[in-house]
């Protein structure tokens, strides 16, 4: 392939690229679903192609491109005007925290771990499990959070908690995890296991392997998420 060729094929590649996304959607460019993930990396998977790929002629890749192109409009109309096509392609919001519970199952369908979860509530200067009301996952991959109502701050001496208790974290710092204990951060809590399950049998849980998260909230409390809520 000539110098000339390559730089006629690299032309026509970036403009076609251009116009053909600015005719779809900018929906691409934002937060993208799984359909518009594909798309994306199909179209500048045959632009790269039609730069690179000697065997494939300039006519054959613009033709290529306008195609994808063309599918892609196409499904996203459909995509619009029909709610089922819509689930199909896209999939639907999976509710991950319901009423302050951990829902499991959906936890699964989505391929989250608990640690992936409350990483995505930090993001969303949510740090205890305790200030979520409902946490919703979105088709784009976001994590939308409904906080729960602003409530009076417990105190320790409010709740009777005898002296025992912890230091209090400056934030919820996680305990238990699907039903094993989190020793690292017990020990930077100075924490004992036996402790945790004093505090666990106070709340009628006999074993720890019930518990799915346990997290220790900025009041030294355990907060605890039992497994199928």
């Amino acid at each position: 392939m000539s110098i000339w060729e390559l730089s006629i094929r690299l032309l026509l590649s970036f403009t076609t690229l251009l116009l053909l996304t600015r005719w779809m959607s900018r929906k691409l460019l934002s937060h993208m679903t799984f359909f518009d993930f594909i798309s994306g990396i199909t179209i500048g998977s045959i632009g790269a192609n039609l730069v690179f790929n000697p065997s494939l002629t300039i006519r054959n890749g613009l033709l290529a491109l306008l195609g994808w192109s063309i599918i892609t409009v196409t499904l996203g109309y459909i995509d619009i005007h029909s709610k089922k096509a819509r689930a199909l392609l896209d999939g639907e919001p999976r509710i991950l925290i319901k009423k302050g519970k951990i829902m499991e199952n959906q936890l699964k369908a989505v391929r989250l771990d608990v640690d992936s979860l409350m990483a995505l509530l930090r993001q969303k200067d949510v740090f205890s499990l305790q200030e979520v009301n409902y946490a919703i996952f979105e088709t784009n991959g976001e994590l939308s959070v409904l906080k729960k109502e602003s409530q009076k701050e417990i105190t320790k001496s409010d709740l009777n908690l005898s002296f025992e208790n912890p230091a209090a974290p400056p934030i919820g710092t996680e305990v238990i995890s699907d039903g094993k204990l989190v020793h690292s951060n017990l020990n930077k809590l100075n924490l004992t296991e036996e402790w945790v399950h004093r505090q666990l049998m106070d709340k009628g849980i006999h074993n720890v392997e019930d518990v799915f998260y346990g997290e220790i909230n900025k009041n030294g409390i355990l907060i605890v998420d039992k497994k199928d809520d």
